[in-house]
């Protein structure tokens, strides 16, 4: 399987890209600048020059972009949308590195993880940058996407247990009353979905068992 990690020098591109290449898939980073992933093959472009050209025989995308600046916020639209129009009619899939939260904490899907007031508020503008990015990859009937939203508390250094849940659109618990996931388990997910999943279209989600 041939799969493409765009923004593999970040670090959930990095653990990604090599969970993918330990799982002995073919894969290339597509980086700005020096390639720091573990793959050998790699393209240097930014996200927002990629083309259909650049991602033509792939199985998979792996959108791993991530912005946290308010003059960058808006670029998760912008990126999200450049991919989503090189991929157009194909059959290959798209997923993505999404956010927690957008994620419904309530049956009725009225209510989301931002909302509440624990939130803190310096997440919430880049909450709501994510969650206006998912709002317009959910119009898109022409791309086979999947997004991918992590637990609540996303642990950059946390360790790979290789265990996790997969829920959707709701926010999950584990047996803890946690809402917990290593970038790293994170990874395993994301890999585990390209190589037997089937969420076309869908938001799923994942926590640490």
């Amino acid at each position: 399987m041939k799969i493409a990690v765009v923004c593999a020098n970040g670090k959930a591109g990095q653990l990604i890209t090599k969970e993918a290449i330990n799982r002995g898939l073919d894969v290339t980073a597509i980086v700005r600048g020096r390639n720091k992933s573990a793959a050998k093959n790699f393209i240097n472009r930014d996200i927002l020059e990629i083309t259909a050209e650049d991602l033509k025989g792939y199985d998979a995308v792996v959108d791993a972009f991530g912005a946290w600046t308010e003059d960058t916020l808006p670029l998760h639209s912008t990126s999200l949308k450049v991919l989503c129009d090189a991929l157009s009619g194909t059959d290959t899939r798209l997923l993505v590195v999404g956010g927690a939260g957008s994620l419904y904490v309530n049956p009725e899907h009225t209510a989301c993880v931002a909302d509440g007031p624990d939130f803190p508020d310096s997440f919430k503008p880049l909450a709501a940058a994510m969650a206006a990015a998912l709002s317009e990859l959910r119009s898109r009937d022409d791309v086979k996407w999947t997004y991918i939203s992590p637990a609540g508390d996303f642990q950059a250094d946390g360790k790979k247990t290789g265990e996790y849940l997969l829920g959707g659109e709701e926010l999950t618990l584990n047996d803890q009353g946690e809402s917990i996931i290593s970038y790293a388990d994170y990874a395993t997910a994301l890999v585990d979905e390209i190589s037997d999943g089937a969420h076309i279209r869908e938001r799923i989600s994942v926590v640490r068992k």
